[in-house]
């Protein structure tokens, strides 16, 4: 009787821990449905006014910033991400971008971990 109420504790341990896997898999993070790591793909025509704070913000890059600066959390969460980091964004650099662009709506003053957006 031991051994089957163990296995049963074991199944349903597995069948939670499955469920949260799933949850975190289905469910919505900073950037909605779509993973931070891909949507910071899309700023691809952004690395070199990343890098460089007097470098010229392409007018694509500017689009893209437009588009996800509408959730400054997602904005904030590309800008530091992983993918960011390996391509060489210095975030005290990117977080300039909006600004550079001339966003008018952005989130001036923004909370980005230890960075403000300007």
């Amino acid at each position: 009787m031991e051994l089957q109420a163990r296995c049963l504790c074991v199944v349903a341990t597995l069948l939670v821990a499955g469920l949260a896997g799933m949850e975190t898999a289905h469910g919505a993070g900073e950037c909605g449905r779509a993973p931070v790591d891909q949507v910071a793909l899309k700023l691809a025509p952004c690395a070199a006014a990343t890098q460089n704070p007097r470098a010229a913000v392409p007018p694509s890059c500017c689009a893209q910033v437009r588009a996800i600066g509408r959730n400054p959390k997602c904005l904030c969460a590309v800008m530091l991400s992983g993918t960011a980091r390996k391509a060489g964004v210095k975030p005290a650099v990117a977080m300039t971008i909006p600004k550079r662009c001339a966003i008018a709506n952005r989130p001036v003053g923004y909370k980005c971990g230890p960075y403000t957006l300007p």
